[in-house]
């Protein structure tokens, strides 16, 4: 998916999307590894953390406006402009890791994915990620969906939110060894008071090609209210996001 990211408001205003990425780093398992490949670091906020955490941690993003912000904040590390359907390192690690990422790939693209994720991992090396499971946001889709056909327009879902059991069967003819993995709802608060409305123009892109600002900004601001009876509580937004967050293992068979 080739987007073109608002680095600096996306660093401002989104920074649950890599603090909640530290629970997900409490799935490593340390012992005796030495290097990780954030996969999608993004701003390289997570990166600097598995550095912080002793590794020798790099980052690979498709995204050059993040890069540049994860290069001038981080200069010390290593952050590689590239696909995470279609790459390959100099050398191989021990852990790959991936935070809200993996939903923004095609769903014909997950298998080159875990194809080169398997390939990029020592022998037992592990897979630690989480991303949108089956039902993330599915309000906020629908209520676009409908906000869209009232001006006889096509909303495609820009997003991939497989559930547990399709992920896992993916892994598995990939090779890897799945050894833990949950589907669980997370409710996230999202800020300021046009705070839905600025989550949907910063992460929702691809439905809205071909499209003038003016129409974008009716269809958002239309989704707003008919999501305000539900996502809008004590006077904050909340996004209704399904997160799938698992580790998986590389199996020498």
């Amino acid at each position: 998916m080739d987007l073109k990211w608002n680095a600096d408001k996306y660093t401002q205003d989104f920074s649950f999307v890599h603090e909640y990425g530290n629970d997900v780093i409490k799935l490593i398992d340390m012992e005796n590894r030495t290097s990780v490949l954030d996969l999608g670091c993004g701003n390289g906020a997570l990166t600097n953390r598995l550095a912080e955490l002793g590794l020798n941690a790099t980052g690979l993003d498709a995204s050059p406006e993040l890069l540049k912000i994860a290069g001038e904040t981080y200069p010390e590390l290593t952050f590689y402009q590239g696909d995470a359907s279609d790459f390959t390192l100099p050398e191989k690690v021990d852990i790959v890791f991936s935070n809200a990422v993996l939903h923004w790939i095609a769903e014909e693209k997950q298998t080159d994915v875990l194809r080169c994720v398997y390939r990029a991992l020592k022998d037992n090396g592990q897979f630690v990620f989480e991303f949108g499971g089956c039902g993330n946001n599915v309000l906020i889709h629908e209520a676009l969906r409908q906000a869209f056909t009232d001006r006889e327009l096509a909303y495609k879902m820009p997003f991939y939110f497989p559930t547990i059991g399709e992920y896992a069967s993916l892994l598995e003819k990939t090779g890897f060894k799945v050894v833990y993995a949950v589907l669980f709802d997370r409710p996230t608060e999202l800020k300021g008071d046009d705070g839905l409305y600025d989550w949907i123009d910063m992460f929702i892109k691809t439905p809205f090609d071909g499209a003038d600002k003016e129409v974008r900004s009716e269809i958002i601001s239309d989704a707003v209210e008919r999501l305000k009876e539900k996502l809008y509580r004590e006077g904050k937004w909340y996004s209704d996001y399904v997160r799938i967050r698992c580790k998986a293992v590389k199996d020498k068979g």
